[in-house]
């Protein structure tokens, strides 16, 4: 189950982080900007070229520590089709680096139409009698709001080919409760969405004890986030918002299970920007600063977690 290769990598590695990868031409040093527009102009392919060096340099540091990352697609988008192929080729360096890579895609539709997205991110597209692989990923983010229709699709191809998904639970971002603090009955609207993260992946559980179908549960919610462990026993939790969002280690530690294990906490801006921050760091050290952050997050996190065991 996906699942069971993303937690082994957490157990192999003591590191229950995962880094996102969602850069901007701004992030990117202006010594890899200078070399790739003069080989390719000042356009999305130079732009793409630049995002992908950028890319390599962190994985290239960060891969034996930090089990998993998480580019979002629409960082990628945004330069064309030159950026999105930026990003297959950044899916398939961190995987042959060992890394797990999820796409923070947030798709979301019924039917015919998620089959396709599904098909996209984690399964096989035939072409005449070929079954290739889009993208690749080992799991994607998605919205569960249009219920089960909209998830079944992707279930399917999760069990059949080992893949896992996120499903958006309770999000970090300030405006997350207008609807998901909402009540249905005695229940939140997140706690109704979490509760349907259980039963949808009740049928694929791994050898850890969790699900292929995981929740985003934000770290700038604490209590929710334990509410949220509580109630989903079974699911696996991928935590945003720690860092430059705001959440800490100690209230991001309440998405963990008794052996360390559970969540996996997400960190992007902080880790790609980190040789700007950071002392005794120049632009050509970015991917060394990286990997300071990434230790740094690390034992930050560990220290409030149970000790990481199988």
């Amino acid at each position: 189950m996906s699942f069971d290769r993303l937690i082994g990598k957490i157990i192999e590695t003591q590191n229950p982080t995962v880094v996102g990868l969602d850069p901007k031409l701004e992030y990117v040093p202006e010594y890899i900007k200078e070399k790739c527009f003069a080989k390719h102009g000042n356009n999305f392919k130079g732009a793409a070229a630049a995002l992908y060096k950028f890319n390599k340099g962190i994985i290239d540091q960060i891969c034996d520590i930090v089990p998993a990352i998480k580019p979002q697609s629409a960082y990628y988008e945004m330069y064309g089709y030159h950026g999105v192929k930026c990003l297959y080729k950044t899916i398939r360096y961190a995987q042959e680096k060992g890394m797990f890579v999820m796409v923070d895609g947030k798709r979301n539709d019924i039917g015919a139409t998620m089959e396709a997205y599904s098909a996209a991110y984690l399964g096989t597209t035939d072409v005449a009698g070929e079954q290739l692989e889009a993208f690749g990923a080992d799991a994607l983010t998605v919205n569960g709001y249009l219920g089960t229709d909209g998830i079944r699709p992707i279930t399917d191809i999760c069990k059949a080919r080992d893949k896992g998904i996120f499903v958006l639970v309770k999000t970090s971002n300030p405006s997350s409760g207008e609807l998901q603090d909402k009540l249905i009955g005695e229940d939140s609207v997140y706690s109704v969405m979490g509760g349907m993260c259980e039963q949808w992946g009740s049928d694929n559980i791994g050898k850890y004890g969790y699900s292929a179908v995981g929740a985003v549960v934000g770290a700038t919610y604490p209590e929710q986030l334990a509410e949220m462990r509580e109630k989903l026993p079974h699911t696996f939790f991928l935590v945003p918002g720690y860092g430059a969002q705001g959440g800490g280690a100690e209230g991001v530690a309440k998405a963990f299970d008794k052996n360390g294990l559970g969540a996996i906490v997400n960190s992007s801006r902080a880790v790609m920007l980190a040789y700007k921050k950071m002392e005794g760091y120049t632009e050509k050290d970015y991917a060394k600063a990286a990997r300071a952050e990434v230790i740094r997050m690390k034992e930050d996190i560990t220290a409030h977690i149970p000790e990481i065991k199988g």
